[in-house]
C-alpha cells in the first residue's frame, strides 16, 4: 500500500470523532509515522483532498460491482437504481455524514458538487452511455438530483436493510421516468412542435394529424414505456 492510501486508511479512524479536519489528518499522519509536511505533500489541500479521495474510492468500488453484476435482464431504470444502491451499500454512513458537513461549507460546495457529478458520470459510463450532445449533461444533472436526495434520505434511514431508502430511490426514478415520457409525448405533439417553431404555425399544428409515438435518444429509459 502506498503512502497516500495508508494515510487515507488511517484518517478513517479519526473522522467519525473529529470530522474531515486538520486534527484528523494530523492524527492519521502520527499513526503512520509521517511528518506533517509529508502528509501535506500527499494531500495538498488537506482534509478536503482526503475526503475527495475517499469519495473516489467509493466510486471505484461501485463501478467494479456494476461491471461484475449481471444486468442484462434488468430494465434500464433498475440498472440506474443498482448503481446508486451499490454506491451506498458499502459506504460508511458516519464518514459520509461528516463529508456532507464539510461540503456544505461555501468554500467547498464546488468540490462537493463535483464529487456528486463524478459519481453520476461513473454510473452512466459503467452502463455504457455514449451520448455526446446535450443529453450527456442532462442525464448526469438529473441523476445528480436523484442521487443527492437519496443520500440525504439514507443518512436518516434506520429501516432494516435500508429498505425505506431503496423504496425512496425507486420513487425518485419513477418521477424522472414520468417526466421523460411527458417530454417524449411533447416532442411528438404537433401542437408543441408548432409552439416551438413559432406562433405563426400554431394553427397548422392544430390541423395536422397526430404523429406516431417513438423512442428518443437521450431519455433515461431509452424509450421504455414501463
Amino acid at each position: 500500500m502506498d503512502d497516500a492510501k495508508r494515510l487515507l486508511e488511517a484518517v478513517l479512524n479519526h473522522v467519525p470523532f473529529d470530522g474531515w479536519t486538520q486534527a484528523s489528518m494530523d492524527a492519521a499522519a502520527n499513526d503512520c509515522g509521517m511528518e506533517a509536511a509529508q502528509a501535506r505533500a500527499l494531500y495538498p489541500r488537506g482534509p478536503v483532498d482526503m475526503a475527495l479521495a475517499y469519495h473516489r474510492q467509493g466510486d471505484a468500488a461501485m463501478v467494479a460491482k456494476l461491471q461484475a453484476a449481471d444486468l442484462n435482464n434488468m430494465r434500464f431504470r433498475d440498472r440506474i437504481a443498482a448503481g446508486v444502491r451499490f454506491r451506498l451499500e458499502d459506504a460508511d454512513k458516519e464518514l459520509v455524514r461528516r463529508g456532507t458537513t464539510l461540503f456544505a461549507l461555501p468554500q467547498h460546495a464546488g468540490d462537493g458538487a463535483g464529487a456528486i457529478w463524478g459519481t453520476c458520470d461513473a454510473i452512466w459510463a459503467a452502463l455504457g452511455d455514449t451520448s455526446q450532445d446535450v443529453n450527456w449533461y442532462t442525464k448526469r444533472a438529473t441523476l445528480s438530483g436523484v442521487y443527492t436526495a437519496t443520500v440525504l434520505y439514507w443518512l436518516g434511514d434506520d429501516s432494516e436493510g435500508h429498505a425505506a431508502t431503496w423504496a425512496f430511490l425507486d420513487r425518485r426514478i419513477d418521477n424522472v421516468m414520468g417526466i421523460e415520457k411527458f417530454k417524449a409525448k411533447a416532442r411528438d405533439s404537433k401542437l408543441a412542435q408548432a409552439f416551438m417553431a413559432g406562433p405563426g404555425k400554431i394553427l397548422d399544428g392544430i390541423k395536422a394529424p397526430g404523429a406516431s409515438r417513438g423512442n428518443y435518444p437521450g431519455t433515461w429509459g431509452n424509450g421504455e414505456s414501463k
